[in-house]
């Protein structure tokens, strides 16, 4: 093989890459270069004859040599040809006093003496890489490239690089964010949340995880009393125990977090009141009052992490607890990531001026701020109103697919799970019968194509609530979560029916099954009669049986969900078709009675739902509908 061809057998190209067969190949010859693989004063095939090896246009290659002489790796040598450079090599590595010498691998003295210090917290579930290639991907915060507004984003990046605009963001002047986007979360994010903020209130910072790292770094130490929710997110305990602060744990239900303990030592209050993290729960009227009347008695401060606030769309949010702080207590963390993409990493920080002055002088000991021009771009991003749009988008998008994973959920009802009300947010908290090990549950659906998320990291007790798993859809297409519900469904009655026993004390599941009523017996006991019924969402729901065989029923505190169906009695079975609840699909079902509990059963005389009989109709009602 003549070496021209040798040399063109480095850089194979692919068609079906994204990105385009010049940078593909300069980006080989580069590689090349640096491995040593193609040596200093080397010649190169002609742009005709690499070309022509290559199958591709000349003018993919010239312009690709071009940019490679341009940035000083080839050369071109008059009436010769083109060549790697003399000075192409990258500098060599210096290990142990030689020169050009590969580093050993050796143990750290530094990392083996404090070893225990470097490891200070289990971090959360993270998701197999071959996850996109799963059927029914439920874990939260897997994001969905689809979404992204890339149009939105090259516009705003193109008017970002205009000349103008380089000018003002290319030249690093210190501690300063980008005055537009500051201008833009004064004036679009932060009012949405009922705060007004002065500019030198605000910091933005490198996600929101550096933004909670700040917090952390300036308000608490080794003597502190850190308040936390539990279950949180472990990544940012771990950021109090970095400092080695003491951590307090207080329990959430679906109120929010309970403040029934003693509060009198706490200096720093850590919460998520808009939606709880993880739960997605919010935080009641009640218990916000109570909190702030606890900052007040017990003189802590409190750290507002407002992470997916913007994600209200089954209800409007409560305004963020710093849309009211006279006193200059409360430090809020949010971020643009959740809604934008996560690799754009840009958070911010709303506090007091000192505070801000003292986070920006850590940040830039740090990391100095954000890049200028991914700022720049978010900044024009949101005074075009691209974000308000997106938003707009995202809000359909996530409570098309939220909406469709409650109704899976209230459909199939896995063995008895249950899950707390939330207002939007992107998962659900779902807690499993007694005896359920969710880790175990995760192994044997993930064989199916299912993938759940595993929660015992988030609690400060990760054995205390082995039966809890999250169910997210950020990354699931909604046609899919229906599906992937009812493979869920099934894996968890192979795993019951492999001997595991999922007791559920509250709904008489445990119970062994009696005998079956027949038909007849079904038509006496059922006709004219109304049923209360509890949706695996929480929320209360009529049903009545009317004589004629018709059905209505109605769902919600407010009754607003209403839907018509009918009943009937077929082989001994209880038969139903609504027009819209339950996809609209005949559910049959054998039935049994004990006292007012009406259950029904499936075809293996397994109880799968319960209703209690609340007794007839009132006569003005039961008229066909």
């Amino acid at each position: 093989m003549s070496t021209h061809r040798s040399i063109a057998a480095l850089f194979q190209l692919d068609r079906g890459a994204a990105a385009s067969l010049q940078t593909q190949l300069r980006t080989k010859i580069v590689h090349a270069i640096h491995q040593g693989v193609l040596r200093p004063g080397l010649k190169l095939p002609s742009s005709r004859a690499l070309s022509r090896d290559l199958g591709v246009a000349r003018n993919t290659v010239s312009l690709a040599y071009q940019e490679l002489i341009a940035s000083g790796h080839l050369e071109a040598r008059q009436r010769s040809g083109v060549y790697v450079a003399s000075d192409s090599m990258p500098r060599p590595v210096i290990a142990d006093g030689g020169v050009g010498e590969p580093a050993r691998s050796r143990e750290s003295s530094a990392v083996m003496r404090h070893a225990s210090d470097l490891v200070i917290a289990q971090t959360r579930f993270r998701p197999p890489p071959q996850w996109r290639e799963m059927p029914y991907p439920f874990v939260e915060g897997l994001y969905d490239r689809t979404l992204f507004p890339t149009t939105d984003w090259r516009e705003a990046s193109r008017l970002a690089l205009a000349v103008d605009q380089v000018a003002s963001w290319s030249t690093d002047r210190g501690e300063t964010d980008d005055e537009l986007l500051i201008e833009q979360l004064r004036q679009k994010i932060l009012p949405r949340r009922g705060i007004t903020a002065a500019a030198d209130e605000v910091l933005v910072t490198v996600g929101e995880q550096q933004a909670l790292y700040l917090v952390f770094r300036l308000l608490s130490t080794e003597r502190s009393v850190v308040a936390f929710e539990d279950p949180s997110e472990p990544e940012i305990r771990a950021l109090a125990q970095l400092g080695d602060a003491q951590c307090r744990y207080l329990a959430v239900d679906d109120e929010g977090v309970q403040l029934d303990q003693d509060l009198s030592d706490v200096d720093l209050f850590y919460v998520s009141p808009c939606r709880q993290r993880p739960t997605g729960v919010s935080l009641s009227a009640r218990r916000r009052a109570g909190l702030r009347k606890a900052m007040a008695q017990h003189d802590f401060l409190l750290l507002e992490d407002d992470f997916e606030s913007d994600l209200s769309f089954l209800g409007g949010a409560e305004p963020a607890l710093k849309a009211d702080d006279p006193d200059g207590r409360i430090v809020y963390t949010a971020s643009l990531s959740k809604v934008l993409a996560p690799g754009l990493r840009l958070g911010f920080l709303v506090g007091p001026p000192d505070f801000i002055r003292a986070a920006r002088r850590l940040r830039d000991l740090m990391t100095r701020k954000p890049s200028p021009i991914t700022q720049r771009t978010a900044g024009i991003f949101l005074s075009l109103g691209h974000y308000d749009a997106m938003l707009r988008r995202l809000d359909k998008v996530y409570e098309n697919r939220m909406i469709a994973l409650r109704d899976a959920l209230n459909h199939y009802r896995p063995l008895s799970i249950v899950i707390p009300p939330v207002t939007g947010g992107t998962s659900y908290w779902v807690k499993g019968p007694d005896g359920l090990d969710s880790a175990r549950l995760m192994r044997e659906a993930m064989a199916d194509g299912v993938l759940i998320e595993p929660v015992a990291s988030y609690f400060a007790d990760p054995q205390a609530h082995p039966n809890i798993f999250r169910l997210g859809v950020t990354s699931i297409a909604e046609p899919a979560i229906r599906e992937g519900i009812q493979t869920l469904g099934r894996v968890m009655t192979r795993l019951a029916e492999a001997g595991d026993r999922f007791p559920d004390q509250n709904a008489g599941f445990d119970q062994p099954a009696s005998a079956a009523l027949d038909g007849d017996a079904i038509r006496r006991k059922l006709a004219g009669q109304r049923l209360s019924y509890q949706t695996v969402y929480g929320e209360p729901c009529t049903i009545d049986l009317h004589q004629d065989g018709s059905m209505t029923g109605r769902a919600g505190y407010a009754q607003e969900d209403r839907d018509q169906g009918r009943w009937w009695v077929d082989d001994g079975q209880w038969c139903r078709q609504w027009a819209n609840w339950a996809y609209g699909e005949v559910g049959v079902f054998y039935v049994e009675c004990e006292r007012n509990q009406l259950f029904w059963l499936d075809e293996t005389g397994r109880r799968v739902d319960r209703a209690i009989i609340v007794g007839p109709i009132p006569a003005s009602e039961n008229l066909a509908p």
